[in-house]
C-alpha cells in the first residue's frame, strides 16, 4: 500500500524545500518543519530574517538558491550574511553597524584646524593651508568637533529718529 509522503504542509504556504516552508500571518512570518511551526518573526524584522535563514543555511538545512527563490533574495546577499555570521556570529545581525572614523581629520588636526580658525582665518584659507577639503572642514563645523569664530559685524551707534517731513501740503 503507497504511503504518504512526509512531511505535510498546512495550507497557504511557500515550499522552502521538501521540508521547509513559510507562511505570513498578518504582521509575522512563520517557519514550518512539516506541520510544526519552528520559528517566527515579524515582517518587518530584517535581522531575525537573516539570522535564521543565514542558520538554515550553514546547518546544510538549506540551500542558498532554495533560500534566493523562496523569498526573492540576490544569492550573494545571501552569501555576504553567512560570510558576516561565520566571521562575527549572531551579534553581527543585532548590533548596529560601525561608524567610520575621519582619516584626515584626526585629533591631532582637529587641534591644529581649531587653531587657525581661532586666529581669525577663513574655512577657505584654512582649507588652503591644510590641505583638506572646505567641505569637511564645514562638515566638523556643523557637527560641532570645531567652532568657526565668526566675524562680527561693526555695529553703528544708534541714530536718532529724523523729524518727519509731509511731502503734501496740509489740506485745511
Amino acid at each position: 500500500m503507497p504511503q504518504v509522503e512526509l512531511p505535510l504542509f498546512p495550507v497557504g504556504t511557500t515550499e522552502i524545500n521538501s521540508d521547509l516552508a513559510f507562511e505570513r500571518k498578518g504582521d509575522q512570518i512563520v517557519y514550518f518543519n512539516g506541520h510544526l511551526p519552528v520559528f517566527t518573526h515579524g515582517v518587518e524584522d530584517l535581522a531575525a530574517f537573516r539570522i535564521f535563514t543565514t542558520q538554515l543555511i550553514v546547518t546544510s538545512t538549506a540551500s542558498y538558491g532554495q533560500i534566493a527563490r523562496a523569498f526573492g533574495v540576490p544569492m550573494r546577499t545571501l552569501k555576504r550574511y553567512t560570510r558576516r555570521y561565520r566571521d562575527s556570529g549572531l551579534s553581527a545581525f543585532i548590533k548596529p553597524a560601525a561608524r567610520r572614523v575621519g582619516h584626515r581629520l584626526t585629533p591631532e588636526r582637529l587641534v591644529e584646524v581649531q587653531g587657525l580658525l581661532d586666529r581669525g582665518r577663513e574655512v577657505t584659507q584654512v582649507s588652503q593651508q591644510t590641505g583638506m577639503l572646505v567641505t569637511t572642514l564645514r562638515k566638523a563645523i556643523q557637527a560641532g568637533r570645531l567652532r568657526d569664530q565668526k566675524k562680527r559685524s561693526l555695529q553703528l551707534p544708534p541714530t536718532r529718529p529724523r523729524p518727519r517731513v509731509n511731502a503734501a501740503p496740509a489740506m485745511r
